[in-house]
C-alpha cells in the first residue's frame, strides 16, 4: 500500500509537494492497520482545488513515476521525457520519492533525474523497522546489498537513462521485483501523459474504443470477473440488464487478425424486451461508467494503486459516491487496493473523512501548493467538521476566485 510520495520541478510542482496516506483518524475500518510499520493506511485520497491549481499535476506525477519504471528502459533512448517546472533556471533536477508497502514491508523509493541522464535512484527497504539499502546509484556507479541477484546484468543493460529499478525487473531477485511490480501494477484514468514538446509520449491503457472489439469471452481482461462486472453494471441503474456479443460481419475471408473479433452490446430492458445498444450508442455518463468499473474490479482484485483524475467526470455523485464506498469497504476491498484522485464535485466531501482530503492552490510563481485538510492552517481540523460546508463556505481556501470586473469591462456594460 502507498503510504506516501513526493514530487518536485514537475509541471506546476516546483517545490517538493508531499501526498500522505498514513490516516489521521485510526479508529475506523477504512484505516488499514500496518503492523511492522505502525501505522494505518487509508484507502482513498482526494485531492481538490480550483481549475490550473495543479490537482492533475500531482497525480500526474505518480503515474508519471509508476510508467518510468514501466518504461524507461524500452524508450528512454534519447531523453528522459519529463516535464519541469517552467518557470526556474534551465537543467534543475526533477526528484521523486515515494514510501509504500509490499507484503508488510515498507520500501522507500528516490528519483533524481535531469533530461539527459539519471543522477541518483534509490531503493531502500526496512526489515524489523531498520533502514537498508538494496540499491543505491549516483551516475552510473550502483552499489547493491549483498545477495542481490543480477547484478551483472543489471549493470550490463543499464545506461544514463535507464532506471536500475527497470533493468533489475528483468532479474528474478524477489526484493527489487516485487517493489518494482507493484508499481507497475498502478492503473492510471484520465490522464495523457506529454512529453515537454506537447507530444503524446505513453498511455498504457487507453479509454474503450467506441466499437469495444475484443477476442474472447465475456468480461474482455480489463472488466474482471463476469459477474463483477455485471452486477456493476446493474448497480448504477442504468437501465442495463445484460450483455451480448456480436460475430463482425465481414466481405471477405477474414485473415487471422481479424477471424473471431466481436463486439460488445448492451441488453436494456424495455416494454417490448432486452433490447441491444452499441456502446457508441450509450450516454457520455454510462460510457465513462463502463470505462471505469474494469479498472476499479482490477484495482480491488489485486490490492493496487489505481489513478483517477477527475473521477467525478461524467458521472453521477452516487456512482462516485460507490466507488469511494468500494475502496473503503474492507469487505469489498480485502487486498488493500487504494484510489488516489481529483475531484470538483463537492458532495463527494460528504462521503471522505477529514485526512482523506487534500486541496491545491496555485501561488504568486504560478507554482502549486499541496495541503492536507487534516492540517490546514497548522491545525487539526475536528473530525465532525461538516467538510462540504466549509469548504463552500471558503474555510479552507482553494476555490476559484470568480472577478467578473474586466469581463463586465470589456463588454461595455461598466465604465
Amino acid at each position: 500500500m502507498l503510504i506516501r510520495f513526493q514530487a518536485s520541478n514537475y509541471r506546476s510542482l516546483a517545490e517538493p509537494a508531499e501526498l500522505s496516506l498514513v490516516a489521521v483518524d485510526r479508529d475506523r475500518p477504512a484505516a488499514r492497520a500496518q503492523e511492522p510499520f505502525g501505522e494505518s493506511l487509508l484507502a482513498v485520497a482526494g485531492i481538490y482545488g480550483p481549475n490550473a491549481s495543479g490537482k492533475s499535476n500531482v497525480v500526474s506525477a505518480l503515474a508519471w513515476l509508476c510508467d518510468a519504471v514501466a518504461l524507461s528502459l524500452r524508450t528512454w533512448e534519447d531523453e528522459i521525457p519529463r516535464d519541469p517546472f517552467a518557470f526556474q533556471e534551465a537543467d534543475q533536477p526533477s526528484t521523486f520519492e515515494l514510501e509504500m508497502t509490499v507484503d508488510g514491508v515498507r520500501f522507500e523509493y528516490i528519483l533524481e533525474t535531469g533530461s539527459t541522464e539519471v543522477s541518483y535512484e534509490a531503493l531502500f527497504h526496512y526489515p524489523k523497522r531498520y533502514r537498508r539499502r538494496v540499491f543505491e546509484r549516483e551516475g552510473m556507479n550502483v552499489r547493491f546489498q549483498p545477495g542481490v541477484s543480477g547484478q551483472v546484468g543489471i549493470r550490463e543493460l543499464l545506461t544514463q537513462r535507464t532506471l536500475v529499478l527497470s533493468a533489475a525487473r528483468r532479474f528474478e531477485d524477489p526484493l527489487i521485483r516485487g517493489f518494482a511490480d507493484q508499481l507497475i501494477r498502478c492503473q492510471i484514468v484520465g490522464l495523457i501523459q506529454r512529453d515537454p514538446r506537447g507530444l503524446v509520449r505513453f498511455r498504457r491503457r487507453s479509454p474503450l474504443p467506441t466499437s469495444l472489439h475484443f477476442d474472447g469471452e465475456w468480461p474482455p481482461p480489463l472488466f474482471g470477473a463476469p459477474s463483477q462486472a455485471l452486477a456493476m453494471l446493474r448497480m448504477a441503474d442504468l437501465g442495463i440488464e445484460d450483455v451480448e456479443f456480436v460475430e463482425d460481419e465481414v466481405d471477405h475471408e477474414p485473415d487471422a487478425s481479424s477471424r473471431g473479433r466481436r463486439r460488445i452490446r448492451f441488453l436494456h430492458g424495455s416494454p417490448s424486451g432486452q433490447q441491444p445498444l452499441e456502446l457508441a450508442q450509450e450516454s457520455q455518463g454510462t460510457q465513462a461508467w463502463i470505462n471505469l468499473i474494469g479498472y476499479v474490479l482490477d484495482a480491488l482484485s489485486r490490492g493496487s494503486l489505481l489513478i483517477v483524475d477527475e473521477l467525478d467526470g461524467s458521472l453521477h455523485p452516487t456512482l462516485s459516491a460507490a466507488v469511494l464506498r468500494l475502496f473503503c469497504d474492507p469487505s469489498t476491498n480485502p487486498q488493500g487496493a487504494q484510489l488516489v484522485f481529483t475531484a470538483h464535485d463537492v458532495s463527494l466531501l460528504d462521503h471522505l473523512n477529514r485526512d482523506e482530503v487534500w486541496f491545491t492552490e496555485k501561488q504568486s510563481d504560478g507554482s502549486t501548493r499541496l495541503g492536507a485538510l487534516a492540517e490546514f492552517a497548522g491545525e487539526r481540523v475536528r473530525k465532525s467538521k461538516d467538510l462540504r460546508s466549509a469548504y463552500l463556505r471558503g474555510k479552507f481556501g482553494a476555490l476559484p476566485e470568480v472577478d467578473r470586473t474586466e469581463l463586465l469591462r470589456a463588454l461595455g456594460l461598466i465604465g
